[in-house]
């Protein structure tokens, strides 16, 4: 949620807020239309969800959270949604249990799609009459929350869309391959960064979710952080000095999950005549030795790190690190989907690669910072009820909204997840 000391903020900048839905949610729409109605209805596992529930959801969040509260001439598209496309809000009542979402095959994707317009055609009223009529803060604040959320949903479509066709025995594209520049080596560096206090968080300028906040003081203790994310190449070195095989390199829970789902690779990697292949969402590719490694978990990149004789940051080192770096680079808005996308040089002493390429795995468990609050209601749930057994990732990847990507920002997830875009940058002490 935004924080408090936004809210003039908020109410000063809705003018524009409409033209700003207005290209959001065409931009969620635009990601679907490569799509057959069945490739949306589909459900590949119980951590991903179909294109059509991505669709609705957000469609029922600004329905649920900004136009049943606040308009009271809106009537709701159908009061079965509130239900069906319902996530994980308690507080708001029932829900549709998350491992069955690809069992409903009705609403089908064409009455989905309806639904989406009806929502707009009242979101757009609302918005539209702000010059005359200001909205109050509190409304303005949850829309962008809203379009923050649903840029979360255009990241989860292509990350749960390339987990669904993987999993078809032809391995179709989602966009077609387009010519991409040779990935150059590199030579990774170790950066340094004296002890001392420092302050990470959210500064309160422009839009945050809830658990960046607030800005609050840590001490950091003198370290190092290397120039460029884990390679491809990287990773293929660590398999063949067997690190898929030697317990000592591993937690505990990641040898159990080594051993339990017969990991030895990345996800997506196949290997053909002592080649390494990856599945991608422009179909199956070589691997790039030069290009950072995408789709390992946690426990992979932890094993790795110790493997390298280094560790993974924290995220607070990771946040200084990454603080002066410019967020420039291919992203999703661009039509980059793919991590092997060529990267312009930055200066020396910054980060490379920070954002844009691959989630970036850190050492830091996912919990509250000093002084965290939840929301007063449902929309508390957003972030706080998760912060236990997850952890940490920073930077932003190939399917993050270029717009969406901040240092401060906090993505968090299992430390068995392999489906997202999630890689790692490795750090010691000095």
């Amino acid at each position: 949620m935004l924080s408090s000391t936004m809210a003039s903020q908020r109410a000063e900048a809705t003018p524009g807020q409409a033209e700003k839905y207005l290209a959001i949610r065409e931009a969620t729409r635009a990601l679907a239309a490569p799509l057959s109605a069945e490739d949306c209805t589909i459900q590949s596992m119980p951590d991903a969800s179909p294109v059509k529930w991505h669709l609705a959801h957000t469609t029922w969040f600004f329905e649920t959270f900004v136009l049943e509260p606040h308009c009271p001439a809106y009537r709701a598209f159908d009061p079965a949604y509130r239900v069906l496309f319902n996530s994980y809000y308690n507080a708001i009542g029932d829900m549709h249990p998350r491992p069955e979402r690809g069992l409903l095959s009705r609403p089908g994707l064409e009455e989905v799609l309806a639904y989406r317009q009806h929502v707009d055609e009242a979101m757009l009223a609302l918005l539209d009459r702000a010059p005359s009529t200001p909205l109050p803060a509190a409304v303005t604040d949850l829309v962008e929350l809203g379009l923050n959320h649903e840029q979360q949903h255009q990241e989860l479509i292509l990350t749960d869309l390339k987990h669904l066709l993987s999993r078809h025995p032809q391995m179709p594209a989602y966009q077609k391959q387009w010519p991409l520049t040779q990935v150059l080596v590199r030579d990774a560096r170790w950066i340094p960064f004296a002890e001392g206090l420092r302050e990470i968080g959210h500064d309160g300028r422009g839009f945050c979710f809830d658990n960046e906040m607030p800005r609050h003081r840590v001490w950091l203790d003198a370290f190092q952080i290397a120039s460029h994310p884990v390679t491809h190449g990287d990773f293929i070195e660590f398999i063949g000095d067997g690190g898929y095989r030697r317990p000592e390199l591993w937690l505990s829970a990641g040898w159990d999950a080594v051993t339990d789902r017969g990991w030895q690779a990345p996800a997506y990697w196949t290997q053909r005549d002592g080649q390494w292949h990856a599945f991608t969402l422009h179909g199956e590719v070589p691997v790039d030795p030069n290009a950072p490694v995408c789709h390992v978990s946690f426990f992979e990149a932890e094993a790795f790190a110790r493997w390298a004789k280094a560790r993974l940051p924290t995220e607070a080192e990771w946040e200084i690190a990454a603080g002066g770096v410019p967020r420039s680079g291919n992203f999703l808005e661009s039509g980059a989907l793919h991590p092997l996308a060529p990267r312009e040089a930055v200066a020396d002493g910054l980060l490379a690669q920070a954002f844009g390429d691959v989630w970036e795995w850190t050492r830091s468990d996912y919990g509250p910072y000093p002084g965290f609050q939840p929301a007063i209601g449902a929309v508390g749930e957003y972030n706080g009820k998760f912060m236990c057994g997850q952890y940490v990732l920073r930077g932003g990847s190939c399917a993050t909204p270029a717009s969406h990507v901040r240092a401060t920002y906090r993505n968090f997830f299992p430390p068995d997840a392999r489906w997202q875009f999630s890689g790692l940058r490795l750090a010691r002490d000095a």
